[in-house]
């Protein structure tokens, strides 16, 4: 008997992205895939294409190879690219969440925290005032913030808030999958750890699947079950993050641990 568990929840096959004009391609001949609970991240130094890839993996970008395939709720697997957009737009507001790197970019920075957070409810059909404010107030609270600043504005609150609050908006409706790009960048060390903290935290109780792109391999030897590495636009090496990160096989990776490539 098959267990959903075995079967990936998302598939990445020859994957390939090239900006009008660039001369090389940002992205090329990429294959991935995620399974269910799992934590995957992506590393390289800047350039390295792994933004374009979590870019064309989302939907936002349009690959010229390849595909993205996922397998919803429901047990169906879509491609997420010839998708109608109206759909994808829906499953981007249900079974996935997008933790962009300035939190500015992802929140609704002129409406209140909570309304940020019941915004998400609310693309689900929920309509009832009291339960979409108590629902806002108790993530509020689930990512450590104030939840007597619920009606505050997202700019009266600290960078290391603010991505708390986004976090809090996107998990609110429970995905099964969450897109994260650099979502510890520009922040304190310490706000860092507790952000990684936090983060690491509500991965394992709602079992979520994730994938992580982060220049931090402290970053990625916290979160992530398996690790990534790109460079130039190709997955130079990947497998279980403590092997990677601790017996690198590629040159490209050994230079990456050593620190001697500056991300």
């Amino acid at each position: 008997m098959n267990d959903d568990r075995d079967e990936p929840l998302l598939r990445v096959q020859g994957l390939g992205h090239r900006f009008p004009g660039a001369a090389e391609a940002a992205v090329r001949e990429v294959d991935l895939t995620l399974h269910p609970g799992e934590v995957v991240a992506i590393v390289g130094e800047s350039g390295s294409g792994k933004s374009t890839l979590l870019d064309c993996i989302a939907g936002r970008l349009v690959p010229q190879q390849g595909e993205v395939r996922y397998r919803t709720r429901a047990s169906q697997w879509v491609d997420v690219h010839a998708m109608p957009e109206r759909q994808r737009r829906e499953l981007a507001r249900t079974e996935w969440g997008h933790v962009v790197q300035h939190a500015h970019e992802g929140l609704r920075m002129r409406v209140s925290a909570g309304a940020n957070i019941g915004e998400r409810l609310m693309a689900l059909g929920r309509r009832h005032h009291g339960q979409l404010r108590a629902q806002a107030g108790d993530w509020m609270r689930r990512v450590e913030l104030d939840d007597g600043r619920i009606d505050d504005l997202p700019g009266a609150f600290s960078g290391g808030m603010r991505q708390r609050l986004q976090i809090a908006r996107n998990l609110v409706t429970h995905p099964r999958l969450v897109l994260m790009d650099e979502p510890t960048t520009g922040l304190d060390v310490s706000v860092q750890a507790r952000l990684l903290d936090l983060l690491r935290l509500l991965v394992s109780r709602l079992h979520l699947s994730a994938l992580v792109v982060t220049h931090d391999l402290g970053v990625a030897r916290l979160l992530a079950h398996r690790t990534v590495v790109m460079q130039h636009g190709r997955i130079v090496e990947q497998g279980l993050t403590d092997r990677v990160l601790d017996d690198p096989r590629h040159p490209y990776t050994q230079l990456l641990v050593s620190s001697v490539v500056t991300p």
